[in-house]
């Protein structure tokens, strides 16, 4: 039997390159997508749906994480949210994966495109789960994603604005020691949030 990978699939350019690639490799392909409803409309959900159809994933799984995130942007140190949001994303990837069958998560994260991606924080991120995470696009530019995306036709489904940081503070960290961000997390409850986000695939 093959690997089966399940990816973090976003309304984006590079989750869905990123799911492309794993698959070309021949990976048995799975997609989840974070929405952050009810915070914002389901628009980059429909995207991503549409997306995984083109990238040839066998199933999809919509999870509502708004208002999960509402609780890291309100609970916790502003300036860790994208670092406890990609922990938490993992985490409920890693549940769905273990429920599943799935062998490792896919994530189309890339060195330094955005602050909140450095290597100090990818590291806090990654050291979440216990299952591998396999960063195709690790290396990559935005070009050479965007060039990739028009010749795999993801292109025009991926455009448009994105939702991923609409609670996310103006100046995230971009250095972070595992430590603090295990400090941060126990203002959460997230064995229920993940619970709670698992529940309709159960």
């Amino acid at each position: 039997m093959g690997l089966k990978g399940l990816l973090l699939l976003s309304g984006g350019f590079d989750s869905a390159v990123a799911g492309y690639l794993a698959k070309e490799s021949g990976i048995e392909l799975h997609a989840v997508h974070f929405s952050f409803e009810p915070i914002v409309s389901n628009e980059a959900g429909k995207k991503a749906e549409k997306l995984s159809q083109l990238i040839g994933a066998e199933s999809f799984f919509p999870i509502k994480i708004g208002k999960a995130l509402e609780k890291i942007a309100n609970d916790c140190e502003h300036r860790f949210y994208f670092v406890l949001m990609k922990r938490l994303m993992l985490k409920t990837a890693e549940k769905l994966c273990k429920k599943k069958g799935f062998d490792f998560i896919i994530t189309g994260e890339n060195l330094g495109q955005v602050s909140s991606q450095t290597l100090s924080n990818l590291s806090a991120i990654e050291q979440a789960v216990s299952i591998p995470v396999i960063r195709p696009l690790l290396g990559f530019d935005k070009i050479e994603i965007i060039d990739f995306a028009k010749k795999i036709g993801t292109y025009e489904t991926s455009c448009g604005p994105e939702m991923c940081d609409i609670l996310g503070p103006k100046k995230p960290a971009t250095r972070c020691s595992l430590e603090k961000i295990l400090e941060e997390e126990k203002k959460l409850d997230e064995e229920n949030l993940i619970t709670e986000l698992l529940k309709d695939f159960a």
